[in-house]
């Protein structure tokens, strides 16, 4: 962000602040590969504050909602007790700094998956922080539709199973490259999708080590709700569990941070609904598909030219394992 803009930014904040707001440091965090995030350092009426702005990468997926919709359910999250950062101001007008952003407060607390995968395995699993997501999976549930603050979420799906595939299959039709094992993935869904879920929730759609800030086995945020959307309570059990988001520890099944029955007790002590594991099962299977899709959009990015990464670029190379991952689960595979 070029000093132009800065001090555009300075000038907005002042205004949305109704006092004068100072930046004195702007850094660009690392990770980010669908947004960008900036840690500001700033004096709010003499006081000082460290926020953090989200904005637009120079492409985005078509999944991924738009900042001022990723603000209000942060607004509705951290109104329902769920550990998120607190949303702060919310700028619509792209003249400020070329796109839509918001800013919230920063949060202590390490995201990066791979370290705390690492802490993890060292420790034989940390089942303290199991728990603990699973109690914070369990408050995100506890949002349910009509929540009319969230109308840009749409009607919440009859099927949400039937759902996903439907759209798995758009997404692979609209890259047009050929994806036999993926396809062969959603067929088995398709043969195998569970019936509706009693009730709908709000699904984070991304809950994950690597979105979640920790602080000595505790959640202190759930970052990047740029894909949530109203589902069944299993898709986000699925997510975390599946084998792609272990970081290598696939004996920590959940998430390759702990063991899956503390991660079920967490939920199930917060959220009063009974777990079902063959409905997990489905919608692990189904995140390995998602991941897939998404990694091989995210290539297609950066061969497009429209947005030269090298992060996006190596996201395209571990597509291969989760067809592996894919053949597996389905029973094609045996490893």
């Amino acid at each position: 962000m070029d000093e132009h803009a800065r001090t555009r930014l300075a000038g907005w904040l002042t205004g949305a602040a109704g006092m004068p707001v100072l930046i004195t440091r702007m850094t660009l965090l690392s990770g980010g590969a669908i947004q960008q995030n900036w840690a500001l350092d700033v004096t709010q009426g003499g006081t000082e504050q460290r926020w953090v702005l989200r904005t637009d990468n120079a492409t985005v997926l078509s999944a991924s909602l738009p900042r001022p919709a990723e603000f209000a359910l942060l607004q509705a999250a951290f109104a329902a007790g769920v550990a998120v950062p607190q949303p702060l101001f919310c700028c619509t007008d792209p003249d400020v700094t070329g796109a839509p952003f918001f800013v919230m407060q920063r949060v202590a607390g390490m995201a990066q998956g791979h370290r705390l995968a690492r802490q993890a395995a060292g420790m034989g699993g940390d089942r303290a922080l199991a728990e603990a997501l699973g109690r914070e999976l369990a408050r995100i549930h506890g949002i349910r539709p009509p929540r009319p603050e969230l109308a840009f979420l749409g009607a919440p799906p009859a099927d949400p199973a039937h759902d996903f595939i439907a759209r798995q299959r758009a997404a692979l039709d609209a890259a047009g490259t050929p994806r036999p094992v993926l396809e062969w993935g959603l067929r088995h869904l398709e043969r195998t999708a569970p019936p509706p879920p009693p009730e709908l929730v709000l699904n984070h759609n991304d809950f994950r080590i690597g979105n979640i800030m920790v602080t000595d086995s505790r959640v202190t945020a759930v970052l990047d709700w740029e894909f949530a959307a109203w589902g069944d309570p299993h898709a986000d059990l699925g997510w975390l569990c599946a084998p792609c988001w272990r970081f290598g520890n696939r004996s920590l099944e959940a998430g390759g941070i702990g063991p899956r029955d503390a991660f079920y007790r967490g939920y199930e002590a917060v959220s009063g609904r009974l777990i079902e594991p063959a409905r997990v099962a489905w919608w692990e299977l189904a995140g390995t598909i998602r991941w897939a899709v998404i990694a091989a959009d995210q290539a297609a990015r950066h061969l497009s030219g429209k947005e030269r990464n090298l992060e996006l670029a190596l996201t395209g190379h571990i597509v291969p394992e989760l067809e592996m991952d894919v053949l597996r689960m389905t029973g094609a595979l045996h490893a």
